[in-house]
């Protein structure tokens, strides 16, 4: 899944989009609203959480232009204001979730997670491949009986390819809906990670490469 966070308190920004990354989602930041809509242009999102209340192009004008453009990416809206008509605006904005501030940030994740279940587009409660089986919310995954010990990294890398159900994934796709934007597409980031995942995988091997397109399971 990858995330974008739009919140102009960057400690806040910060820890939520760390905190995020540690449940194995690929995040980008951006602290005000224009850079919000540079983002959302470039880069196809699952989930936007969208601070309501931010300087200069305001979160409401952000979340009316995603909608305008027909964007893909699911919203939650993020505000101090907690009243049951500050909520209802925001989802009559185009809004599909609203969490008033403070909040705890397993509703945050819980609620990101619920996003990015697209209706027509959701996966299994755990993807199987042969004998790998992943649980994307308990986060845990098996080869045979055996528990995989997987970085954040390697289980979304994982969990991807399982969803994919056998199409072939390119190393492009791959950086671009696992990694974030911090990531150099001129590395071998993809491959290397590919290789250590097929490590902790074992053998026989599961991860096919198809020759000039990409990955496979």
């Amino acid at each position: 899944m990858r995330v974008l966070v739009v919140e102009d308190q960057r400690r806040l920004a910060d820890a939520v989009a760390e905190g995020l990354r540690r449940e194995g989602m690929a995040v980008d930041i951006a602290y005000d609203g224009a850079d919000a809509l540079t983002h959302v242009i470039v880069n196809r999102y699952d989930v936007v959480v969208l601070d309501r209340d931010l300087p200069a192009v305001h979160g409401d004008q952000v979340c009316r232009a995603l909608v305008d453009q027909h964007a893909e990416a699911r919203v939650l809206m993020l505000t101090a204001a907690s009243t049951i008509a500050d909520r209802v605006e925001g989802l009559e904005l185009g809004a599909d979730d609203y969490l008033p501030k403070p909040f705890e940030f397993a509703e945050l994740v819980a609620r990101v997670r619920a996003l990015g279940r697209r209706p027509g587009m959701a996966v299994p409660p755990k993807l199987e491949r042969g004998d790998v089986t992943l649980d994307p919310s308990r986060r845990v995954a098996f080869r045979g009986d055996r528990r995989l010990l997987l970085s954040p990294k390697e289980f979304a890398l994982l969990e991807y390819l399982l969803a994919a159900d056998g199409r072939v994934i390119s190393a492009e796709e791959l950086l671009a809906r696992v990694w974030d934007e911090a990531a150099d597409p001129f590395t071998s980031t993809v491959k290397t990670t590919i290789g250590r995942l097929r490590g902790k995988l074992g053998e026989p091997a599961v991860i096919e490469t198809v020759r000039e397109a990409g990955y496979r399971i």
